[in-house]
């Protein structure tokens, strides 16, 4: 049962943050395809620098909503340092983006606003796949969790003692060797490492 209770907390906080990232990925995609559109089609800029420009709108107020809504319990390193992250990731998605449209708009040489806005379709598709991933990966990192935490949720009848403290940054894959620290990951998603072994009372 205990391991069942770990795994509906974390799919449901997953879920939580997913709905939250969404209702401002919703909102950005509404000023980004307006924008562009606009830049496009009523001041009759080109395709990349319509989207180019519209995105920079767009990501802007996406880094506000996901700073202070989505991803608000998690660590603040800094708004200078997560704005940079932010905008070199986006810039990523972005480029993603200009190459299905371009590909769209001068290899297959569609212009239509038709197509256009279904290059933008696909795009925003892939886009947003890795967005969500790449800034909880380095944007939004994990919130440190005191030690205590940690010890209510191994609970009294563990066997086990433990000198606990917490970390960032822990990879999921990492496999300790014997008495070297052992990262986990708690219920709601933070990362901790505690060190030593299991001792018998």
């Amino acid at each position: 049962m205990s391991v069942l209770k770990r795994v509906y907390e974390k799919f449901a906080y997953l879920v939580h943050e997913l709905a939250k990232f969404g209702t401002v990925g919703a909102i950005a995609f509404v000023i980004d395809f307006g924008l562009t559109n606009l830049f496009r089609f009523g001041l009759d800029w080109g395709p990349l620098t319509s989207k180019v420009v519209a995105t920079v709108f767009a990501a802007t107020f996406a880094y506000l909503g996901n700073r202070f809504w989505t991803f608000r319990h998690r660590e603040q390193s800094g708004l200078a340092r997560e704005y940079m992250i932010f905008f070199v990731l986006n810039a990523v998605g972005l480029l993603i983006s200009m190459l299905i449209i371009g590909f769209v708009s001068y290899t297959l040489d569609l212009t239509d606003p038709v197509s256009y806005n279904i290059a933008q379709m696909i795009a925003l598709v892939l886009g947003t796949m890795f967005r969500f991933w790449s800034y909880k990966k380095w944007v939004f990192l994990p919130t440190a969790v005191p030690a205590e935490e940690i010890a209510a949720e191994a609970g009294p009848d563990s066997g086990a003692r433990w000198t606990t403290t917490t970390q960032t940054h822990i990879s999921p894959l990492e496999v300790p060797e014997p008495g070297k620290p052992i990262p986990i990951t708690s219920a709601n998603g933070h990362r901790v490492i505690r060190f030593g072994e299991p001792q018998d009372s």
